[in-house]
Formats: C-alpha cells, structure tokens, sequence
C-alpha cells in the first residue's frame, strides 16, 4: 500500500507518518496488515490508533518525555535559594558548594551545574588573551628553591570595591597598599600593608618573610618573583642585582622578575587578590575604623586563608595551603601560616638602617622572636 516505510517518512514529518498509519488501518481493520504494509511493529500502529481513537488528530503529536515523578529533584525553594546565593557571589560551582556548605546547606558541585543550568540563563565568558606558557620552578624535576610570587595591590579599586569602601578607605585613613607574597607551590600567603609606594616598603616586605621563614627552620633558598614596577628596581638589572645582592643574598633569598609582558607568571598572587576582594575587603572593610583594626582583621584573615580555607586550585586537592605545605614536607610550625600583617612605613626605614651596609648579616635580629613570641602568645 505503501511505497515507503514509515521511518522514512517519520523523519520528514512526524505527525504525517502516524496520520498515515491510522489512515491504512480505518481501510484494513487490521493492526497486522497495517504493520505489514509500513513496514513497522505492530505496536507502533496500535499506539497511533488507539491515540487518533481517543483523541484525534492532537493525539498524533508529540509528548513530554518529562516523567511524571522525580523524587530526587532538588526542592524549587532550595533551587531559589541557590540562584540567589549565585547572583550575589557568581561563583563557580565547586566555590559555590563551599559558600552554601557554610550556610547550612549541602549540596554537591554536580547537583549545583544542574540547577544552575535550569535557573540562570547561559553566561557569556571574555575571550582570554592567549599567554606564552609559564615555566614553573616547582614543577622542575629536583627543584629545592621556594618560589614567592609577589606583587602588591592598590585597594583604591573602585571597580573592585565600590565608592563607598574607597571614600571610607581615605576616611579612616587606612593604608592604601597590600604586599603579598604567594608561594607557587602551596599558595602559602604573606601580606603587609602600607600607606606609601615606594622600594624601601618593598624591601622591608621581602626581608620580614625571609626570616619568618627562616625563624621557622626552612633552609632552602628563597626567589621572591616580581613584576617590573620600579618599587621592586624598575627595568635596570644592575639595581636589581645590587638590591638583592645587598639585602637579599645575605639571607638566602634572591630577586627576579617574570618575563616583561608576561604578566600570568605571576597568575596565583594575582588571583589571590580578587579573592581577597570578594571574601575580605567587600564583607568587612567598612567596619575596620583605624589602620589597627585593619591589621588585626588582616591577620584572622591571612591565618582563615592559609590554614582553614579550602583552595580550589589547581593540585590543590581543596586542601588549605598549610596542609599542602605540611604534605610536600617543608619544616616550620603551624604559626608559619600566622605571620602578622605589619605597616611597614612604621619600620622599614628603621630596618634598612639597622642593616650592616657592608654584609646584610645582623638583619632585623631584633624582630625575630617579638614576632614568633606575640603569635604563639
């Protein structure tokens, strides 16, 4: 009866092959005969006329395949309260569980993509310019050296922070500057804050991690990797050679900079700043009233960051960077992980001076145990 199967004409019109088989039916009363002729199961042609009977031509379009019943989807109440959590924060969803866990609510990463992907419409992500590929030093076979990525942020970031954090930065007189020290490996922090910009802050800064470091046992040499501002000795390579070798070398560290225009090799202190912007600055900065204040909420921060936090980076593990620094087996107590932020135009240009111009050796011996003495206090 037919000079085509129905599949054939199934996959050019739907509804038209199912009319077709109900039509051949009505002119053979027969489900066999019917099954036969369009070369189709004979359940097929009983479902089509059993529906055309009940319903007519509207039975002969598609339906949901949805099922009736999922007892495990997630509640629609719980599903809005994830798409707000998300609208306030944009997080991923691996940062996202973390942020809901903390409010009571436990949800897995993968339950969260696909809430997300019924409840917020498609984001569209700025095409990254691609980097020429960083050489790392820990991932070198046999690499001993600590490699310190270090930069320093200005927080009078309007995009970042808002008018309001800004205004009452200057307000309250709060420092300006952020220092940071990330190490690559472990993404183990150090900050310290200033009110000026300048290579004496900076010095300062890079000589109280070296003997944090050192007051905690850790013997292995120290590259503290820089941009190329000219608080850490600009573009010259005879300051830069002279600054390390002067205040530097002495205590086991070194000084370099990444390859100019090659700003991703300092990728992980880079990050660290937005993370500061989003869990740090943006909660609780309008409640620092004095640039005290700020140092001690900075330090609960930089001890929660290095010691408490889950870090979803990359060989991370969602581990805190004090357990990857446990676990890759560098020395030093657990209050490496504590290091008090200080102000370092309060001290730095009493500690350059109480250096020997000549040989460095009697570096800040007098901040040492103040420091490890106060923090286990």
């Amino acid at each position: 009866m037919a000079d085509l199967a129905y599949g054939e004409i199934y996959h050019m019109n739907a509804k038209e092959a199912r009319f077709q088989i109900v039509k051949t039916y009505q002119q053979t009363h027969s489900i066999s005969a019917t099954a036969r002729a369009w070369r189709c199961a004979r359940q097929t042609v009983r479902r089509w006329v059993q529906r055309f009977a009940a319903e007519g031509t509207e039975g002969l379009a598609d339906r949901s395949r949805r099922p009736r019943h999922c007892p495990r989807r997630t509640d629609p109440a719980l599903e809005e309260a994830v798409r707000r959590a998300w609208e306030e924060t944009h997080y991923g969803r691996l940062r996202l569980a973390l942020y809901l866990r903390a409010q009571g609510v436990d949800l897995s990463p993968h339950t969260l993509r696909h809430i997300l992907r019924r409840s917020v419409p498609p984001q569209t992500r700025k095409r990254r310019k691609p980097l020429y590929p960083a050489h790392w030093a820990w991932e070198e076979e046999g690499a001993s050296a600590l490699l310190l990525q270090t930069d320093v942020k200005d927080l009078h970031d309007q995009q970042a922070l808002g008018t309001a954090r800004i205004h009452h930065l200057e307000r309250a007189h709060l420092p300006r500057y952020q220092w940071t020290a990330c190490e690559g490996r472990t993404r183990l922090r150090f900050l310290a804050y200033s009110h000026h910009l300048n290579r004496t802050n900076a010095l300062a800064f890079m000589i109280l991690v070296l003997q944090w470091l050192r007051a905690h046992g850790l013997e292995a040499p120290v590259i503290f990797q820089t941009d190329w501002g000219q608080e850490f000795g600009g573009d010259n390579p005879a300051r830069i050679t002279a600054l390390a070798q002067r205040f530097l070398h002495p205590l086991g560290g070194e000084l370099k900079r990444y390859p100019l225009g090659r700003k991703g090799y300092n990728g992980r202190v880079e990050r660290s700043h937005r993370t500061d912007d989003e869990e740090f600055y943006r909660p609780y900065l309008l409640r620092m009233r004095d640039p005290a204040e700020l140092l001690r909420w900075a330090h609960h921060w930089v001890y929660f960051y290095n010691a408490l936090r889950p870090h979803l980076g990359r060989g991370m593990e969602h581990k805190p960077p004090l357990t990857r620094w446990q676990e890759q087996g560098y020395p030093g107590a657990a209050t490496i992980a504590a290091m008090p932020p200080p102000l370092l135009d309060d001290i730095s240009a009493d500690l350059l001076l109480a250096c020997d111009p000549e040989t460095g050796n009697n570096l800040l011996a007098h901040y040492n145990c103040p420091c490890a003495e106060a923090l286990r206090d």
